[in-house]
């Protein structure tokens, strides 16, 4: 049996470094470069705090750098990233990004003392991290700024009523249960067809804003499209005819949908954001039980406002159950029949395999390079590849889920693929490497010799590991740092579709740090330390490699790039730590199984304490420390609301809140003809709301509609 050589290895090692090290020094030359600065540095044109260098200077420097000492501090980035302190940091990007960028620092140091004593290592490690980003969540939630998702909760479940509509239910319920406290409410409206409308439209108004400007170039001929299949059938047409018309249709459907979303009632979700006074009676209101009924009244926090996934927000709630149910049952065959196709490529590093497959390859394949390229770089490359397409069909999944907030879809989406990492990188790479060599064996050994079959393979796919860690780890944090799609497609757009500076804006794609695809990432390069820590210390450099490159690219990123889309204040990290305890558990469990298949097999029970202690501790941070990421403390909510009626105490909270949840369809930022939709409240009800049944005539104030109270 060939098993990856130390050449192979070097030679893997010398393509990887190679290649990052071209990544690296082509990021360094191509981020001084003034046409390239929107692509290495959106964050600062989003905060305002950089200027275009293309507008001053000779013709040449506006594109090409030509101060030639930048060249010689082309490597001064690295320090640039390290030096912002972290209190700074999360000022500039905020806690979701200050926290992901720990998790890569918490790599680093685990695993330089991990081969010693690592299951209370990181133990240690682990309890001390909880405790400070459990310190630093409740102490950024008590700095900031004031936020609408402070003062507001999300009430879904609301039982029908025959007599009055969703938003009078809510309004006079709220006004009875918590009548100090209630302020204003926004129910949920079903615009999923409104959003459509209202995007299509604005992809026609980008292909006018296109041929008017072709026009505008060249006056002497009107431009023209085929009206068919993507332009290539069909009648020719003027094409800014066309568009203007096109435009002017979708503003009248949209206005129509508009006016039946805003009149019928079926438009209207049994949820709605209901808003109040201060922090502690919002904070009273999502962590209590409403009514005697638990299954109506559901209250829990609003996301914050940029967070909500408004289509979901229409997927009525009884439903969900179901959707989970599907998506389990799915989620299972992708995970399951994804081996096969892996299970085949790992049997591609087998040299004796190929050659007895294709014969007439093999005086090719034995060329001393072509063996080191397909031992060592083929599986790694090849697994990656099937790997790319994963993140977005686990998104969907978690968007079918009906979670209601960006956020939620990413942290059930980060679990989904750690998953599926686990079972198909780790136990998929260690089962069916070795299942392919050794077929008849394996199918007819009894039960238990699998544990020790698992435990054997381990050492012997040490080799293929190192691969993965330096074409995904190192390559992969190289590539990071280029940003060679969003280069090439900012340049495209620049040079085909860019006329005005607003268009150069949204060309500009910062993007975020993707925690649904980078956590479970980090997560398997901590479960390959902790396993292989014991077995096979040898792996361990390349790990702490990857942790260090990574952190620097990564705190670089989260500078200069990145612009993050919400902020949960570091509410995944319950999820971290779990995870890495995961790893720890099942670390412990594959050495008991390589211990009993060695001379040590009377060794193995004392390892069995280690699980039963390791779980132990994770229900300890369990209890101790993750209520700080789940519930409010009414004594924090109290300390800030008493600070700020001290700081402001003629604010208008009411005016702050009132358009706060309403959908973006609504708010016509994008839509010139939309009004408000808070305007056409006015037209569409009396000010005041008339309690419709007797027993509903005791509410204890008059409530003007969209809960408007006089103090």
């Amino acid at each position: 049996m060939h098993m990856a050589s130390l050449g192979d290895i070097g030679l893997a090692a010398a393509i990887n470094i190679l290649s990052a090290f071209a990544f690296l020094l082509a990021f360094a030359i191509l981020r001084i470069q003034p046409i390239n600065d929107r692509v290495y540095f959106p964050k600062w044109y989003l905060k305002g705090l950089r200027s275009s260098p293309l507008q001053a200077g000779i013709f040449v420097s506006k594109f090409v750098n030509l101060d030639f000492k930048s060249y010689i501090r082309f490597l001064s980035w690295m320090p640039a990233a390290l030096q912002m302190p972290e209190p700074e940091l999360i000022d500039h990007a905020g806690l979701d990004s200050a926290v992901y960028l720990r998790i890569y620092l918490l790599g680093f140091w685990t695993h330089l003392v991990m081969a010693y004593a690592f299951t209370f290592w990181t133990c240690y490690i682990l309890k001390r991290e909880y405790q400070i980003v459990a310190t630093m969540r409740l102490h950024f939630l008590a700095s900031e700024r004031r936020r609408p998702d402070q003062f507001t909760v999300l009430v879904r479940n609301v039982p029908p009523d025959p007599d009055e509509s969703v938003s009078e239910l809510v309004e006079h319920f709220f006004l009875v249960n918590h009548p100090d406290h209630y302020l204003t409410q926004q129910v949920v409206y079903n615009a999923k067809k409104l959003s459509s409308l209202v995007s299509k439209k604005k992809k026609r108004q980008n292909w006018l804003d296109y041929y008017e400007l072709k026009y505008s170039r060249n006056q002497s001929t009107r431009p023209s499209k085929k009206t068919g299949f993507l332009g290539l059938c069909g009648n020719r047409v003027d094409a800014i005819d066309f568009y203007t018309d096109e435009i002017k249709r979708l503003s009248e459907e949209i206005e129509l949908e508009k006016h039946k979303v805003m009149k019928n009632s079926k438009y209207t979700m049994p949820a709605a954001f209901v808003s109040f006074r201060t922090r502690w009676g919002a904070a009273v209101c999502a962590q209590t039980q409403q009514s005697r009924n638990p299954t109506v009244w559901l209250t829990e926090w609003a996301p914050e406002p940029r967070d909500v996934y408004w289509d979901n927000m229409a997927i009525p709630y009884v439903s969900l159950t179901i959707r989970k149910l599907i998506i389990a049952v799915a989620f299972f065959f992708l995970t399951f029949f994804f081996m096969i196709p892996i299970a085949f490529v790992q049997s591609l590093a087998n040299i004796e395999g190929i050659e007895k497959a294709a014969p007439f390859l093999k005086s090719f394949i034995e060329m001393q390079f072509i063996k080191s390229f397909i031992q060592g770089f083929l599986p790694g490359i090849a697994l990656k590849i099937f790997l790319i397409f994963l993140p977005a069909i686990l998104m969907i999944m978690s968007k079918f889920e009906g979670f209601i907030s960006t956020s939620a879809l990413e942290r059930r989406a980060a679990t989904r693929y750690y998953i599926f990492q686990f079972i198909n990188v780790f136990l998929g790479s260690i089962i069916t490497g070795t299942a392919f060599q050794q077929l008849d064996k394996f199918i007819h050994q009894s039960a238990n010799e699998i544990p020790k079959t698992i435990g054997v393979s381990i050492p012997m796919k040490a080799t293929f590991f190192i691969t993965y860690i330096m074409v995904d780890g190192w390559a992969g944090c190289a590539g990071e740092i280029l940003r060679l799609k969003p280069l090439i497609f900012y340049h495209l757009k620049n040079f085909f579709l860019v006329k005005t500076e607003k268009d150069r804006e949204e060309a500009m794609d910062p993007g975020t740090f993707g925690f649904n695809t980078g956590e479970p990432q980090i997560q398997l390069y901590f479960l390959l330390g902790l396993v292989y820590a014991v077995v096979t210390p040898f792996l361990l450099p390349y790990i702490i490699v990857f942790f260090g490159l990574a952190y620097v690219v990564y705190r670089h990123q989260i500078i200069n790039v990145y612009n993050q889309e919400y902020e949960s204040a570091a509410a995944f990290w319950p999820d971290v730590h779990g995870r890495i305890i995961f790893a720890l558990v099942i670390s412990q469990l594959l050495l008991m199984g390589l211990l009993s298949t060695k001379e040590a097999a009377n060794s193995t029970p004392l390892l069995i304490t280690l699980p039963i202690l390791t779980i132990s501790f994770h229900l300890y941070c369990k209890g101790r420390y993750e209520p700080a990421f789940v519930k409010h403390p009414l004594q924090e909510a109290m300390m800030k609301d008493t600070l700020e009626r001290a700081r402001e105490p003629n604010f208008n909270l009411k005016e702050f809140l009132q358009n706060a949840y309403i959908h973006p369809v609504f708010k016509g930022d994008d839509d010139s003809d939309s009004d408000v939709m808070s305007e056409n409240w006015e037209e569409q009800e009396p000010v005041l709301v008339q309690t419709k049944r007797q027993s509903r005539k005791n509410t204890p104030l008059p409530s003007k509609h969209s809960g408007s109270l006089s103090s």
